[in-house]
C-alpha cells in the first residue's frame, strides 16, 4: 500500500505542477492513458476528486491544492537528499588505510596517491607502512600491498607496479677482503645483512631463480635491519652483502659506490599488487585510490 501511494502520489504532483496529462507523462516516462488510470486510481481510493479536467488544461480541486500543499515540500526535500547523495558519489570522501612496505609506499604508490589528495581534498589516506605486512581484514585496512606471487587466493589482486628483480651487492671494499660467490649457496661465507620480518617474527629468505630453478637461502651475518633503506646504507659503509629490490641501487651501481653479484640468478618477478577482500563492498574514495594506483604500463 505504501509503495502504491508514493508511485501514485508522485504522479499526482507531477500533473498539477505541469497542469497537462501530456506533460506530466513525458516527464515521467509512461503513456497518458497509463497516467490518467494512475491518477483515477488513487481518486478513488481517497474517495476525492483531486484534479478539475476541462479540454484546455488541469487544475487541483480545492481537495488537490490541500494535498499537494502538504506532501510537496516532503517529496522535494527526498529528491534533494537524492541530490546530495549522487553529489557525494562525484566528490568521494572519507578514509581510506592501506598497509604496504615502504618500498612499495615509497616507489610506486606516493607518486599517484600525493595526486589524488590534491584533486580530492575530501579524501584521507592513511598509509601506513610494514615490512610484515598486516592481516587487512583483522586489522581493518582496506586494502594492502605486496610483491604479486604472495597475495592470498581469496583476496582480489590489482596490479600497481612493473615487473621487478632483486640485486644482491655490497661495497667495492667488501669485495676486496673475500672472493665474490658466484652460486647463490656461497652466500653462507659471507657477512649478509638480513631484513627482519616485524609482525611475523624471523628473517626473510634470499629467493633466487635460474632457468626455471629456484633456490631459497637462508643467510647470516652481523647485522638485521627492519628497513631496506637502512640495509642499503649498511652496504655502502661495507658492513656486508644486501639483498635489494635493483631500482633502489641502480645510482649507487652506475656511481660504483656498490658492486652486483650473482645478477644471472636474480630473474623478473611480478611486481607490487593492491589487494582486498573479494567480499568487501567499497566507497567511492576507495575507487578512486584503486583506479589511481591501477599499473597501465
Amino acid at each position: 500500500m505504501v509503495r502504491e501511494n508514493v508511485s501514485d502520489l508522485m504522479a499526482f504532483i507531477a500533473v498539477a505542477q505541469e497542469g497537462s496529462f501530456t506533460r506530466a507523462a513525458v516527464r515521467l516516462g509512461v503513456s497518458q492513458p497509463a497516467l490518467s488510470k494512475t491518477i483515477r486510481t488513487l481518486e478513488e481510493r481517497l474517495g476525492l476528486r483531486l484534479l478539475s479536467r476541462t479540454t484546455r488544461s488541469v487544475a487541483p480541486t480545492e481537495a488537490g491544492e490541500r494535498l499537494l500543499r502538504s506532501i510537496e515540500p516532503h517529496f522535494a526535500g527526498i529528491e534533494g537528499s537524492l541530490s546530495a547523495l549522487t553529489e557525494l558519489r562525484d566528490k568521494p570522501s572519507g578514509i581510506v588505510r592501506i598497509t604496504a612496505t615502504q618500498h612499495a609506499a615509497d616507489t610506486v604508490m606516493w607518486p599517484r596517491l600525493s595526486k589524488v589528495m590534491l584533486n580530492y581534498p575530501d579524501i584521507t589516506v592513511e598509509l601506513v607502512s610494514d615490512e610484515g605486512l598486516a592481516n587487512i581484514v583483522s586489522e581493518r585496512f582496506d586494502a594492502g600491498v605486496r610483491v604479486g606471487e604472495y597475495v592470498e587466493k581469496d583476496m582480489i589482486a590489482v596490479r600497481i607496479g612493473p615487473a621487478m628483480r632483486q640485486a644482491i651487492v655490497a661495497s667495492p671494499g667488501y669485495f676486496k677482503e673475500r672472493p665474490a660467490p658466484q652460486h647463490p649457496e656461497e652466500l653462507t661465507g659471507h657477512r649478509c645483512i638480513n631484513l627482519r620480518r616485524v609482525t611475523r617474527g624471523g628473517y626473510f629468505p634470499w629467493e633466487f631463480e635460474k632457468r626455471g630453478r629456484e633456490i631459497n637461502v637462508r643467510v647470516e651475518g652481523q647485522l638485521a635491519v627492519s628497513s631496506l633503506e637502512l640495509a642499503r646504507r649498511a652496504a655502502l659503509d661495507g658492513l656486508g652483502v644486501a639483498y635489494l629490490p635493483d631500482d633502489m641501487v641502480q645510482d649507487d651501481l652506475t656511481k660504483k659506490r656498490l658492486v652486483r653479484v650473482l645478477e644471472d640468478w636474480c630473474e623478473p618477478f611480478p611486481g607490487y599488487h593492491l589487494y582486498y577482500p573479494s567480499s568487501r563492498q567499497h566507497a567511492p574514495a576507495f575507487v578512486v585510490v584503486l583506479e589511481a594506483l591501477r599499473f597501465r604500463g
